[in-house]
């Protein structure tokens, strides 16, 4: 059964969970409705009122 020769230091155990955080999510205010939606996304429903009205821009789908 393998087990550690040597414990890890507290150093080392910090550079090796360096790359283990989170990343937050980008939120932005939807124009048209007001919630908050994921950077460069749109819901569904405000797609729909957005081809409906003929609103210059492009959106994309969330």
């Amino acid at each position: 059964m393998a087990v550690p020769k040597r414990r890890k230091s507290k150093s080392a155990k910090g550079k090796r969970r360096s790359h283990d955080a989170l990343t937050p999510i980008n939120l932005t205010v939807c124009p048209m409705c007001k919630q908050s939606v994921p950077t460069h996304k749109v819901h569904e429903e405000c797609l729909a009122e957005h081809l409906k009205n003929g609103t210059p821009g492009r959106m994309a789908l969330a």
